[in-house]
């Protein structure tokens, strides 16, 4: 049973600071996050954007303050259990799409399969599904060299969602991309998080990315306000 099928994705985050040496980035940031909402988080560069994906997809623990999904702290558990927390229930999109090299398209998409168990036809099938949903079917036998930045983004996007994870974290998933190309990946990715009730959360400078988005939040001064700031 994935992940997705026993959790709802919601998100609280009370009072994190998070600081690198004396840059303070966070100072006492709260917000909640409702299972299934697609959330843009906006900020000036060096804001906050990216630690705050960190600190939600436990990559990085704050300083002070708590990040709960579906009501477990993160903060609490060992680094053991971060890792299987990533590995069952978040997935992650990158801005440089991050695809294995050496690894077909198909065979990137199955990796998080193959980390949760899952492999040989089953992945196959899940793998092959998930592409074709997002109109890169063709990928499959292909390495990323050989394909579309576009196509690679569809790529890793369907690498993030394939295990179905309750929440997938973005970070800035069109910035390597034309405008055209960019719109048509954001409206993929928002629409199949959609259909499998995916709370899906993305830190961008783009305010296409943030029209599109169910609610937006932005980093100002290491505090999270609603709306664009």
């Amino acid at each position: 049973m994935s992940a997705s099928s026993t959790a709802s994705g919601a998100i609280e985050l009370r009072g994190l600071v998070k600081h690198y040496g004396a840059q303070v980035v966070l100072a006492g940031a709260s917000a909640s996050i409702e299972p299934g909402e697609f959330v843009v988080v906006l900020g000036r560069s060096g804001s906050g954007k990216s630690t705050l994906l960190r600190l939600i997809g436990g990559l990085e623990a704050p300083d002070q303050g708590t990040v709960r999904i579906d009501g477990q702290d993160l903060v609490g558990l060992t680094e053991k259990a971060r890792a299987q927390l990533r590995r069952s229930s978040l997935g992650f999109v990158f801005q440089f799409f991050n695809l294995i090299p050496t690894l077909t398209a198909g065979e990137n998409v199955e990796l998080p399969l193959a980390l949760n168990g899952v492999r040989g036809e089953s992945a196959r099938q899940r793998s092959s599904g998930l592409l074709a949903e997002l109109d890169v079917a063709g990928c499959a036998n292909r390495f990323p060299e050989e394909i579309s930045g576009g196509e690679q983004q569809r790529v890793a996007i369907a690498r993030a969602l394939v295990h179905e994870p309750k929440v997938v974290l973005a970070d800035e998933p069109t910035g390597n991309l034309d405008l055209e190309t960019a719109r048509h990946v954001l409206e993929l990715l928002k629409a199949t998080c959609r259909r499998r009730g995916t709370t899906l959360i993305m830190a961008t400078h783009s305010r296409e990315a943030a029209a599109l988005a169910d609610r937006v939040l932005t980093i100002r001064e290491g505090a999270i306000v609603a709306g664009v700031a």
